[in-house]
């Protein structure tokens, strides 16, 4: 690969700062992230000089860009330590887990409300059949007893005595 001269590589860098004010201001394409790949393709530059070269021979040389990655991930880790939240993404997750936790605690309250609903059916539904043994007992009661007399259908039941008025 050819060396780039110094004045592409001071381009570079003046796109690589440019689109590093444009992500860490949150105008992020469609589909980045507030990452060293967003960064440059947004600059135009290959990722490869972001990050550290090793020799044949194992030792180690910093790469192009890797200065201007290492400011980025400082000044990333500087705003998230903030609260500003630079990418849509994450913002989407907090809010998304913030909305998990609210419809748990529904659903916990739900389940609750269901629980004793269930309940207060089951308790007024002992009642109706206790109710319902009760009554039968008291017309069996007054079917043995043969006391009570029935009144004849023309008379009203709510005058006194059967008197018609």
């Amino acid at each position: 690969m050819a060396r780039i001269t110094a004045t592409d590589r001071a381009r570079n860098e003046a796109a690589v700062r440019a689109a590093m004010e444009r992500v860490l201001g949150g105008d992020l394409p469609p589909g980045g992230k507030c990452d060293l790949k967003t960064l440059a393709s947004l600059a135009g530059v290959t990722r490869t000089g972001f990050y550290p070269k090793k020799y044949r021979d194992g030792s180690v040389r910093p790469g192009a860009y890797q200065h201007l990655a290492d400011e980025f991930e400082r000044r990333r880790a500087e705003l998230q330590e903030a609260g500003e939240i630079i990418d849509p993404r994450d913002a989407q997750i907090a809010r998304l887990k913030a909305e998990v936790a609210t419809l748990k605690k529904r659903i916990l309250a739900r389940d609750q409300q269901i629980e004793d609903l269930s309940e207060f059916r089951g308790l007024g539904i002992s009642r109706l059949a206790a109710q319902h043994d009760e009554i039968e007992r008291l017309r069996r009661q007054i079917a043995e007893s043969g006391t009570v007399r029935k009144l004849p259908h023309g008379v009203s039941r709510t005058a006194p005595y059967g008197s018609c008025s």
